[in-house]
């Protein structure tokens, strides 16, 4: 029980028994954003690797980092590294996302080249697909995803707060706002027409997008000759 690798988990582990097997569960103590990790590693006591620290310290690679883990090394013995990741907390937490997603084990590599459907096209409806699901919850489980209603409110929410924001920017500059326009036709012959407003802030120039319309006809002579 002294390897430094223990420091990492929690202080006590659970004995569990696992197909009349006898095993140590030990449980991950990292914490992100307020969100426990949660992983639980069972480690058999009548196997041949009954003393490897193989697996405790991959998924401490993953969790917490090659900094972290190094750190333990050095630090000897289990009660050094637990004082020292006690002490840092979550800044010594630095896990890379090549840990997080290397290749596990030699079973084949599989991936989806399929093109999004009608239903996955849609804004919001998205948070329910599996796929998605499936993206965001790797590596990280716990991961909340909120349901498309929310995700409508909050984007409501944010536009809102987001124009009172220009409008108060725009009506306290107090340089020249020089506005234009811009038009075109999509392949799919919809044409669009933008307003863009263009000054100068702290030395810096600034371009922000007011608004985007799709315009009811195309402008062709035609269509002029028929409204004038």
């Amino acid at each position: 029980w002294s390897s430094p690798m223990y420091a990492f988990y929690a202080p006590v582990p659970k004995v569990d028994y696992r197909d009349g097997c006898r095993c140590h569960v030990f449980g991950c103590m990292s914490q992100s954003n307020e969100t426990p990790c949660g992983h639980r590693i069972a480690h058999y006591l009548d196997t041949k690797d009954a003393q490897s620290m193989s697996n405790l310290r991959k998924h401490a690679q993953k969790c917490w980092g090659e900094d972290a883990v190094e750190e333990a090394d050095e630090a000897g013995n289990v009660g050094a590294a637990w004082s020292l990741l006690k002490g840092a907390g979550s800044d010594k937490q630095n896990g890379s996302i090549t840990a997080h997603f290397a290749c596990q084990g030699k079973g084949r590599v599989t991936y989806s080249n399929r093109q999004h459907t009608k239903v996955k096209a849609q804004l919001f409806a998205i948070v329910r697909d599996c796929g998605y699901k499936c993206l965001m919850k790797t590596s990280w489980p716990s991961c909340y995803i909120p349901s498309p209603s929310t995700v409508a409110r909050d984007v409501k929410t944010i536009f809102e707060h987001t124009c009172q924001c220009i409008l108060d920017m725009l009506q306290s500059h107090d340089r020249e706002l020089h506005f234009a326009t811009d038009a075109w036709t999509l392949p799919n012959h919809h044409p669009y027409v933008v307003v863009t407003v263009h000054f100068e802030e702290n030395g810096k120039p600034i371009s922000l997008l007011l608004d985007i319309v799709e315009v009811a006809k195309n402008h062709t002579g035609q269509n002029l000759a028929d409204e004038f």
